[in-house]
């Protein structure tokens, strides 16, 4: 059928406007695509290159270099050495098992070590490098890279490890760094992301963990173009890190060296103070342990025997322990008693054996009694009778105040992991944490060091110290950080009596130099040098009256850990002290036979900065002192023990 010229005018016009339309809305599209584009581009464009730059951008953290830690002289105690170690990076390596089983063909690998990677790989990002084999050989890292085609995502890495180089006898003193873990980042407030690192080594016990932040450093980091999947491309900056302070401490590493040496087979512990300065020049605790040990985890059956060994050497004694003070504690007694009033120097006090209070006994060592007891002979031959006298007399709140006065039931702010407190009771301390009165026989108990009176043999020390000068000394532990001195702090004076002070010395110096004194046996001949000291033995039993009336069973006798706690305090040289020393011997009997021997080398040690002559000694003991000397000497030199001269170890 053929269309009229109307029809076909009237099509033409409807495709005209169909045409138009459409060509509209493509224009309309086009211009709000430009748009968009130009408001994409040009008013938001740099925020978008930012965000495709961080697409495109990876930052990692780069470790710092652990701060050092030197002794007074400079011998380096804790340090840092490089080693080697393989890492895995679970995006690359596709199936980490399977590859951790391949490389256990290839180097070394326990199955517990493939479980803790893989458990430590699911903690982590997918393009975070996770340690799978720490310390090991350079054959290791040889063996890795020419195996590194059947190893995808196995690398090895160059990094920083602690190292101790001077082994157990600052165990106690640094303590050690270990590998962070949850428990320590649930404790720590401190959101370094450090601590994200895997296996960042932080200090966990010692000056390692009370000076952490300031060891630790800050850390660095370096760029690097990463694709879509997170794996690196390539390096495009790096900015190195800040190292952790160095850190200076007061101890004398030689002399360090020796008190744990002269320590050897006791459980015990010895402080050797600088009476001028404060300065803690050994810290003291036996047995030890090896820290090196801990870096990097140590054995289950290592630990174990380091928990079950009675003589307890994880715990710093010197610092950390709490003991009764026994008879160590008199010359607080003595000097509240003399400080009130109630009593003076030369009044007598009868001792014959035992005193009555309240229907009970209290007993001397002696039994049968000292006689007429004045000051001077009380701390000679350390008669117990003479301090329940004055101890009724000046009662136990005087006693208490005169103890916080010299140290004692102070927690002393070192940078270790723990300080004793101690413990200096009152009738309120009594009532508040017994539930009952303070009796006379509290005090009584008190007045020797015994009954609820504790003291850590630091304490014992800076006891001495200010006996010997009079002044508020104050321990000091750590010397300078990066090479700034830290200043001594000026020491009061006690406000002590001079005369009282100088009656309790005299009676001090009687106890070593006196014939009859308790610690004869450990003088030290020659004038320049005389030492002042007092004996001590406190008590972890309780005496029955049926004991008493059949004889007190000797120590020698008696299972190791019912043993008395043998102590000795003292100062040098007794006309211008200048060191103070303590020694505590858990178990170890009297304080004059296991003690004061000790307590003697060590101050002569200290005087002379080395190996003292053997004119030094009494001459009867001579050839045995000889021996002595050998013995620890060797026990220095060992092929494991850090050299005697106190030098880093090659």
């Amino acid at each position: 059928m053929r269309r009229s010229p109307i029809d076909t005018d009237k099509s033409a016009r409807t495709i005209t406007r169909r045409g138009l339309l459409l060509g509209g809305l493509q224009v309309s599209f086009a211009g709000l695509l430009a748009g968009r584009m130009r408001f994409m581009q040009v008013d938001q464009g740099e925020e978008y290159r930012l965000l495709a730059e961080e697409n495109r951008i990876n930052i990692r953290l780069i470790p710092p270099s652990r701060g050092l830690i030197h002794d007074r002289n400079g011998v380096l105690i804790a340090g840092n050495e490089q080693n080697y170690r393989i890492v895995l990076v679970r995006e690359d390596a596709g199936d980490p098992e399977k590859i951790l089983t391949r490389l256990a063909n290839i180097i070394w690998l326990s199955p517990e070590d493939i479980q803790d990677a893989l458990k430590e790989i699911k903690r982590r990002s997918p393009f975070v490098p996770v340690t799978v084999a720490d310390r090991v050989s350079w054959n290791d890292v040889a063996e890795v890279a020419v195996n590194t085609p059947a190893l995808p995502g196995v690398t090895a890495e160059v990094g920083l490890s602690r190292i101790y180089p001077q082994g157990p006898d600052f165990a106690h003193i640094t303590g050690y760094v270990g590998p962070v873990s949850d428990y320590d980042l649930s404790k720590i407030e401190d959101r370094d992301p450090l601590l994200q690192i895997p296996r960042f080594q932080i200090g966990k016990s010692g000056v390692e963990v009370k000076m952490e932040r300031r060891l630790r450093g800050s850390a660095g980091n370096r760029e690097v173009e990463v694709n879509a999947l997170g794996r690196v491309m390539r390096e495009l900056s790096r900015q190195e890190g800040k190292s952790g302070d160095n850190v200076q401490l007061t101890i004398d590493a030689k002399l360090q060296a020796y008190v744990q040496a002269r320590l050897a087979g006791e459980s015990a512990a010895a402080v050797v103070i600088d009476t001028q300065t404060g300065d803690v020049l050994s810290l003291g605790s036996a047995p030890s342990f090896d820290p090196n040990k801990f870096v990097h985890g140590i054995s289950s059956a290592d630990y174990k025997g380091l928990l079950d060994d009675p003589y307890r050497p994880l715990a710093a004694k010197s610092a950390q322990g709490a003991y009764p003070p026994g008879s160590t504690f008199k010359m607080v007694t003595a000097l509240a008693a003399l400080e009130e009033g109630v009593i003076d120097v030369n009044e007598s006090v009868n001792c014959r054996g035992r005193v009555e209070v309240y229907n009970r006994y209290f007993h001397c060592w002696k039994r049968a009694g000292h006689g007429k007891v004045d000051l001077a002979k009380s701390l000679r031959e350390s008669c117990d009778i003479y301090y329940y006298e004055i101890a009724q007399r000046v009662g136990i709140e005087k006693i208490s105040a005169m103890a916080r006065r010299l140290g004692l039931g102070t927690r002393f702010d070192l940078p270790l992991s723990a300080v004793a407190q101690g413990l200096m009771p009152t009738k309120a301390w009594k009532l508040d944490v017994k539930k009952a009165e303070w009796v006379v026989g509290d005090s009584l108990n008190a007045g020797i060091g015994q009954g609820f009176v504790l003291a850590s043999p630091l304490q014992l020390a800076v006891m001495t110290a200010r006996l010997a000068t009079g002044m508020a000394v104050e321990p000091r532990l750590v010397r300078s950080v990066n090479g700034v001195e830290i200043p001594v702090k000026e020491q009061a004076a006690l406000g002590i009596s001079s005369q009282n002070i100088n009656a309790i010395r005299g009676g001090m110096y009687e106890v070593v130099n006196a014939r009859r004194g308790t610690a004869g046996r450990s003088k030290i001949i020659g004038d320049d040098f005389r030492m002042a000291g007092k004996t001590g033995t406190s008590q972890v039993r309780n005496i029955t009256k049926a004991e008493r009336a059949r004889g007190v069973t000797r120590n020698a006798d008696l299972p190791w850990n019912r043993r008395d706690h043998a102590l000795f305090v003292c100062f040098a040289p007794h006309d211008a002290p200048r060191y103070a020393v303590s020694v505590v011997v858990e178990h170890g009997g009297g304080g004059s036979t296991a003690a004061a021997p000790i307590a003697r080398d060590i101050m002569l040690q200290t005087l002379y900065d080395g190996r003292p002559p053997l004119e030094a000694y009494p001459t009867s003991q001579r050839a045995t002192i000889r021996s002595r000397q050998r013995d620890i000497e060797e026990l220095m030199n060992r092929p494991d023990a850090p050299p005697s001269d106190g030098s880093e170890r090659a």
